[in-house]
């Protein structure tokens, strides 16, 4: 069950204020990390929306966050469609992709949906990369950005773009903390914690796991996007599964099962890759140490073992019932004893 604690929002919080100064006060490239980190953090919400409150782990997320890149560049370059409605059918096309996924996948678990993900994936990847009307491995160009000058708001700016990046994170955190807060939300959470338990009560949990998929390729989706903006350019490297697995270190490195651990993932991840590689070639290493060290910590990721040894310290206050209720409880356990020695027992 998901909680937006006080500690996830301060946390929340100060990611994106200090994604917004480094953002305004940085150097060009300082604007190029931040969409970089928003466009990771974003794939990598919606991988933990599934797999850390679902239990499904992906290995597609990053052919679902490619599909919807290559259906928004279909639209608006080899078709002509504006960007707005190109992006509302690339979109489309993840949440197909990953509700088909999720369909098909629903009955697995474990190993065996981890590699199924995996097949999907590979199978979407080679589609692209043999595609010679798609650009093949050379991949497409000429994409344009959304234009929003009737707002006064040039998004050719490196700043402006860097700063619609962080608003898109936030409004994709807002979405996914929503879903997981609803009636889906406790029923996928129920799911993952006791499948057949679920099935028992009456769920379909097939249909609500294909439908968590579906969500999650949503978000996913607008990754893609994104990142086609970013770079205005796409190739099928977006599909590889190795995008897929430095989304998954990324979520179990933050921690998974927070949805604010993999921002503070990303964040890490990438601000690590760049300070560290001005310093030497092997940074691979280190950042596998830091995650090493979160798994043997706990496995509960940087954010989420933090947010552990908070509650162990300060756990919360035990509220106590109201006089009447407390009466009435002591009237229940009498009638219980009662009952219990009326039946012959001490």
């Amino acid at each position: 069950m998901f909680y937006q604690t006080r500690l996830r929002t301060i946390t929340l919080i100060l990611a994106l204020g200090f994604l917004a100064v480094y953002a305004s006060f940085g150097s060009y490239f300082a604007r190029e990390i931040v969409i970089e980190i928003t466009i990771l953090a974003i794939l990598a919400i919606s991988l933990d929306f599934c797999a850390g409150f679902g239990g499904m782990v992906s290995l597609c997320h990053g052919a679902i966050m490619g599909i919807s890149a290559y259906a928004f560049t279909i639209m608006s370059v080899k078709l002509g469609l504006p960007s707005v409605p190109s992006a509302m059918i690339g979109l489309m096309a993840a949440v197909v992709f990953s509700g088909l996924v999720g369909w098909v996948t629903a009955r697995t678990s474990g190993i065996f949906f981890i590699m199924a993900t995996l097949a999907f994936g590979q199978m979407a990847y080679t589609f692209f990369f043999k595609s010679r009307w798609l650009g093949g491995d050379d991949g497409m160009g000429g994409i344009d950005r959304f234009d929003l000058s009737w707002l006064g708001v040039d998004m050719n700016d490196a700043l402006v773009f860097a700063l619609f990046g962080i608003a898109v994170l936030l409004l994709v955190y807002v979405i996914a903390a929503i879903l997981l807060r609803s009636g889906f939300g406790r029923i996928l959470s129920g799911i993952h914690s006791n499948e057949n338990r679920m099935q028992a009560v009456g769920i379909n949990t097939a249909n609500h796991k294909a439908m968590a998929m579906a969500a999650s390729g949503l978000m996913a989706g607008i990754a893609g996007i994104l990142a086609a903006q970013h770079t205005l350019y796409i190739s099928p490297e977006l599909l590889i599964w190795t995008v897929s697995g430095e989304v998954l270190l990324v979520v179990i490195l933050g921690g998974i099962g927070t949805l604010i651990g993999p921002v503070v993932g990303a964040i890490m991840l990438v601000m690590l890759k760049h300070e560290l590689s001005n310093y030497t070639d092997y940074w691979h290493m280190i950042v596998g140490m830091v995650l090493i060290f979160a798994v043997l910590a706990g496995g509960r990721g940087i954010f989420g073992q933090i947010e552990y040894w908070l509650i162990t310290r300060h756990p919360p206050k035990t509220q106590h019932l109201p006089p009447a209720r407390e009466k009435d409880l002591a009237g229940g356990k009498a009638a219980i004893k009662g009952l219990w020695r009326y039946h012959g027992h001490p």
